[in-house]
């Protein structure tokens, strides 16, 4: 046979045949993979219990700084905001000092503020602790998913970035539902400070599975590179879409989990502290859906899944406004699921899109993730004291009203740009 039938080389000397490249990033059933995912799960814990820890509180501290719900919405809405704000300038440093590195500093110093928080004397000194808190896990969305996008093989990234925001959804319901049950017998200073031990264990344990990075390459912290590579990033229609998503559903989210104690401790409900904060057991709903994330894309599509999400979370709105706890809690349930499915799709796009500056694009998402929940946290506690429940409720569904816009929007983009002729 000649070597065209055979496919031989027709250099002498040369193999039959080329091997094939191996990907020596990290896949599910390969080495490394279990610590790297259970380590991050224990980072996202770590950020979500320590970031909204005075959420399920915020009745007690009304109560004892005198103050209204829009008042104490502030010691959330500060850290989130100082997340917010922080999260680009962290995200470079990343860039420059590695992943790990930036990850590990951050919980470092956000556990240390969590600890003197229960000590604040006065509301004012709380909130500007929350917001140095918030802004030192910055550190940690933006790093994350960067470094899951650079040590995760492609087809797993969407699995991987869910069990990441999995982590987050268990951090936000253990927080809640501790600081309820312990501010019930002791008080919400010592309710933080159970956060705050709770949170350095997961530190601690974080830094040692985490495996050390094998594809990271060091940026630049020049401020002319960074500021091409945001504006690069916000020149990308998909990606400006992708933030507007992210900041929407984080919208209905920080404001109802921010309002709902408050509800719930009022009539016709009246319960006690410790089953408000067992309420916070649906983000079990959300550590479901959003681990489920790449199965949902992989059936409907990334614009599917996200007009699932937004219409599963709208569903909830409105059976919330019943005045049934049954009806509530259902409720809440589809809020809980319609909005991390929809944030693990649209973050996961996030890093799918950008080919390089990952940092950068994840923590413009972040940034605008964070805008979102402090506006959530802060324009839904004005709702609620100026329309009650339904007030609330009436930003979240222009909220999602929001998401579905835009991805409409999207579709039709991506409609057009199909149809237009390749150049010659």
């Amino acid at each position: 046979m000649t070597p065209a039938d055979t496919g031989a080389s027709t250099v002498v000397g040369a193999t039959a045949s080329v091997p094939a490249v191996t990907d020596s990033r990290m896949a599910p059933g390969g080495p490394g993979y279990r610590r790297m995912s259970f380590a991050l799960f224990l980072a996202g814990v770590a950020t979500f219990a320590l970031l909204y820890s005075t959420q399920a509180l915020l009745p007690l501290i009304s109560g004892e700084f005198g103050v209204a719900a829009s008042e104490a919405s502030w010691t959330v809405a500060a850290a989130t905001g100082g997340l917010a704000v922080f999260v680009l300038p962290m995200s470079a440093l990343s860039e420059r000092f590695g992943r790990r590195a930036v990850m590990t500093a951050s919980l470092a110093v956000a556990v240390g503020v969590g600890l003197l928080v229960p000590f604040a004397p006065s509301l004012g000194v709380l909130i500007v602790l929350r917001a140095l808190q918030g802004a030192a896990l910055a550190g940690l969305p933006a790093s994350a998913t960067a470094y899951l996008a650079e040590e995760v093989r492609p087809k797993a990234l969407i699995t991987a970035i869910g069990l990441f925001v999995a982590g987050n959804s268990v951090g936000g319901m253990s927080g809640r539902v501790i600081t309820g049950w312990v501010a019930q017998e002791w008080g919400w200073r010592v309710a933080v400070g159970v956060i705050g031990v709770l949170a350095v264990a997961c530190a601690v344990a974080f830094r040692l599975l985490l495996p050390a990075p094998k594809h990271f390459t060091p940026g630049s912290l020049r401020p002319r590179v960074l500021a091409r590579t945001v504006r690069d990033h916000l020149a990308n229609p998909l990606l400006r879409r992708l933030y507007a998503i992210g900041a929407l559903f984080m919208t209905v989210f920080g404001g109802v989990y921010t309002v709902i104690g408050y509800r719930l401790t009022e009539a016709p409900f009246s319960l006690p502290q410790g089953i408000v904060g067992s309420i916070f057991l649906v983000y079990l709903v959300g550590t479901l859906s959003a681990s489920t994330a790449g199965r949902l894309v992989g059936r409907f599509g990334r614009r599917g899944a996200l007009y699932l999400g937004g219409g599963t979370t709208a569903t909830g709105l409105l059976l919330s406004l019943a005045d049934s706890l049954p009806l509530v809690l259902l409720g809440l349930v589809l809020i809980t699921a319609g909005f991390f499915a929809g944030h693990a799709v649209a973050s996961s796009a996030v890093s799918k899109t950008a080919t390089t500056g990952r940092a950068q694009a994840s923590a413009l998402y972040q940034s605008a993730y964070y805008v979102g929940s402090s506006a959530g946290s802060t324009v839904g506690a004005i709702a609620f004291h100026a329309g009650g429940w339904a007030g609330t409720v009436g930003v979240g569904v222009l909220a999602v009203l929001g998401v579905v816009t835009i991805t409409v929007f999207g579709s039709r983009a991506a409609r057009v740009e199909r149809r237009r002729p390749l150049p010659a």
